[in-house]
């Protein structure tokens, strides 16, 4: 996964609470065995309609989302969060989130953001007409077109893992020598040859 950093992006508003996985990406989607492919069916049935928000002009090419309280809540389709970066979003603002898809987003590089409802209500009106906004992991503040700075937390291992675009495979690797060591001497408990 690429590192995250910091993004500077117009914004893209969906102000719904309790938005469901089903909802980002509806099921009949799920039959694909890769991540990529997702974002254009990201929120299929809202897209129908011409007024949704994500199909106002000012949405197009944003990297950040802001959503309303309980975002991805849901089943635990890992492709919401697919269909999220796929689209372009690099980083979803909400006062809260599913804990799956929390977890699910966290591990495929896509930062989610939880501020308190206020600020978020806040956002959403200073950006209602797609004005940009600026997160910054390294310092971890989102910084509103006023200039004014809103901290968010985020636990530490999740934001080293961000900050060096390190997923569950490559942290593994970043152990390969120990594990060739171990396997060597280690014997193996089943021969596998015999199988």
């Amino acid at each position: 996964m690429k590192a995250f950093r910091r993004v500077t992006s117009s914004t893209a508003i969906v102000d719904r609470v309790d938005v469901d996985t089903d909802q980002i990406i509806p099921k009949q989607f799920l039959k694909r065995i890769e991540r990529t492919g997702y974002g254009q069916f990201l929120f299929f049935d809202w897209m129908k309609d011409p007024d949704f928000e994500l199909r106002r002009p000012e949405c197009v090419d944003a990297q950040i989302l802001i959503a309303g309280r309980n975002f991805g809540c849901g089943s635990s389709r890992e492709h919401a969060a697919w269909a999220l970066q796929d689209y372009g979003f690099d980083v979803v603002i909400a006062p809260s989130f599913g804990d799956i898809f929390r977890s699910n987003s966290l591990k495929i590089g896509l930062l989610p953001v939880q501020l308190p409802a206020d600020d978020v209500r806040a956002l959403i009106e200073r950006c209602a007409d797609g004005s940009e906004l600026t997160v910054d992991l390294e310092r971890q503040v989102v910084v509103d077109p006023d200039a004014r700075e809103l901290s968010f937390d985020i636990d530490p291992f999740s934001r080293e893992c961000l900050l060096e675009g390190l997923d569950e495979i490559a942290l593994t690797l970043r152990r390969a020598g120990e594990i060739d060591r171990y396997e060597a001497a280690t014997a193996a408990r089943v021969d596998t040859l015999a199988l």
